[in-house]
């Protein structure tokens, strides 16, 4: 039915959506409904879209699992803390290094060399060498080679200099105190060694280790470094 609309003054009643006109009659309006205050579709990407090359942003951050010896660390499987000084740090151990067996720490702690952030790279690098002083370390370490080398192995050939360099101490360190021990492994971290002896800059330290490792293993290990480096000159010549 149609209803004539007189003119007048049209008043307006909020909250019922009504238009009251002068002559008495209502008349319901429409509204729009309220927009969603949730994310568009724009920020919610297709399920296809993971497909697509060039909707992948590749600034995008990705939160990376830790690496198990910083899951190690945190759950408390290593037994000492990094203590911050005011000139250096140090670590404080739970218990003496002495009284704690080294498989699996000292495992444990050479594969944390390869970590590249603080305070991993001092926990292992510091305990590493702190575990290789205690008495009677060449007894409980001698049997932990086979698994220790391929470790350490790992550290010489990382691409991160700073993780070379730890782990290039780390075997001298080891090889202090295993002496000739080391030998039957040593051919096996040699040709890691060539690589960074052809770059000037680890020149003079990888030298400089190779002879504290002919020191340290006696004369037979002249000839196992010459079959790997030929250019090798023994300390005793």
């Amino acid at each position: 039915m149609f209803v004539p609309l007189h003119s007048g003054r049209v008043g307006t009643q909020q909250g019922n959506n009504v238009l009251r006109m002068s002559s008495g009659i209502q008349i319901k309006t429409k509204t729009a409904a309220p927009k969603s205050k949730t994310c568009s579709t724009e920020s919610q990407p297709k399920p296809s879209d993971k497909l697509n090359p060039k909707t992948i942003d590749p600034f995008r951050a990705y939160s990376q699992p830790p690496s198990a010896f910083a899951a190690t660390y945190a759950r408390g499987g290593i037994p000492c803390r990094l203590v911050h000084g005011s000139v250096k740090h140090k670590l404080q151990w739970e218990c003496p290094p002495g009284t704690l067996l080294f498989d699996p720490l000292l495992l444990t702690l050479a594969e944390g060399l390869r970590e590249t952030k603080h305070p991993y790279t001092f926990v292992s690098k510091e305990g590493f060498k702190e575990l290789l002083l205690v008495e009677g370390a060449a007894e409980k370490a001698i049997p932990l080679l086979p698994r220790l080398v391929p470790v350490l192995k790992a550290a010489l050939a990382h691409v991160d200099d700073e993780v070379f360099g730890r782990g290039l101490d780390a075997l001298v360190q080891l090889s202090a105190v295993v002496g000739p021990s080391l030998n039957d492994h040593l051919k096996f971290l040699l040709t890691n060694l060539l690589k960074r002896l052809m770059d000037k800059k680890y020149r003079e330290k990888v030298t400089d280790a190779l002879q504290k490792l002919e020191h340290h293993g006696g004369k037979a290990t002249v000839a196992i470094i010459k079959s790997k480096i030929p250019t090798y000159c023994s300390i005793y010549s």
